[in-house]
């Protein structure tokens, strides 16, 4: 019986092994075959959240497993992008991230992981402008007449963010920069407490998706002022750019993508790639990104970590102009 015993757990031991050197060397005809754990960095209701939820439902029929959404939010999304770094690579734990994953390092000094060396990039998702939005008890109609009010009564308006670090609050840093004038930051949990706030009159305005603005300006809760990049948005036809209201050479947007830890098998990373390309292209999908003003703006694995690099460089550029901190 000793020796069956051993024989079996010899036999188990080289199932073991030929699995892991199987997974090492790429093999993922077996993945997946348990559920994936989808990690979004910020609170639930935003933005981010929305778009996630959307792929998760998407994804669990085209990968026959479930994909579960966890809201790790937190200091930037940087709690929640932490936990999927120190993750096995196995392509069990992905985060999906925004601009915010690339602000992070130039305000976090000391971050226990690397935003382009911990990950293994999978693919973009979306972009989308900001809008400028201002409560409406606010008496500003324009760019210009939020500026002029905000010169001569400087720091007093306040302008709500999904966090410190956030690309919202590095946007409203820059216009502030680019505009002349001084604003106060006031940081929360997530763009959806953020919007709250705003409609409620607690905070005078700020920069939010569209996706999430786009109703409450329907519905005059909210006045929109510009959209943030260099384009206008076929969703706010007559809501000029930035740069059209005068801070000329302002642009920013908000895109999303998806993450591995690094590490993760090239095979695992193109299923998972080729699985988000196919559902975030189907009709079902396409219907809610445009109705959600998103644009689908898919990228081989290679450009988004291209993305990721340029994109680094550039809001690292604008903390450091701005003088951004985190509170």
């Amino acid at each position: 019986m000793r020796h069956r015993f051993a024989g079996v757990m010899a036999a188990l031991a080289l199932c073991g092994a030929m699995t892991a050197t199987a997974m090492a060397q790429g093999d993922a005809s077996h993945y997946p075959n348990a559920p994936i754990k989808l990690v979004v960095p910020f609170a639930p209701g935003g933005f981010t959240d929305v778009v996630a939820r959307m792929l998760a439902e998407k994804l669990t029929p085209e990968l026959g497993q479930a994909v579960v959404v966890e809201n790790r939010m937190g200091a930037g999304s940087t709690i929640g992008t932490d936990f999927v770094a120190k993750s096995a690579p196995d392509g069990y734990t992905l985060v999906l991230i925004s601009t915010t994953h690339v602000i992070g390092p130039w305000l976090y000094k000391k971050l226990p992981y690397d935003a382009i060396k911990s990950f293994a990039p999978i693919t973009k998702l979306v972009d989308s402008p900001y809008v400028l939005v201002v409560n409406p008890k606010v008496p500003v109609k324009s760019v210009g007449e939020l500026i002029a009010l905000a010169k001569s009564e400087p720091g007093k308006l306040d302008y709500a963010s999904s966090g410190n670090g956030s690309s919202q609050h590095l946007a409203a840093a820059l216009f502030a920069t680019m505009a002349g004038i001084k604003i106060t930051h006031v940081p929360y949990r997530g763009s959806g407490q953020a919007l709250n706030d705003i409609i409620g009159g607690q905070v005078s305005m700020g920069f939010l998706g569209v996706t999430a603005a786009l109703p409450q300006i329907a519905a005059g809760r909210l006045r929109a002022l510009a959209v943030t990049t260099r384009q206008r948005s076929p969703d706010l036809p007559n809501v000029p750019t930035l740069d059209e209201a005068g801070i000329k050479g302002y642009e920013a947007n908000i895109w999303l993508g998806l993450l591995a830890p690094a590490g993760t098998p090239k095979p695992v990373l193109d299923k998972l790639h080729d699985a988000t390309a196919k559902v975030m292209q189907g009709p079902e999908a396409a219907k809610a990104l445009a109705t959600a003003g998103l644009t689908l703006s898919l990228s081989s694995e290679a450009d988004f970590g291209s993305l990721l690099e340029s994109e680094s460089a550039k809001w690292g550029k604008v903390v450091q102009d701005t003088g951004a901190t985190v509170n």
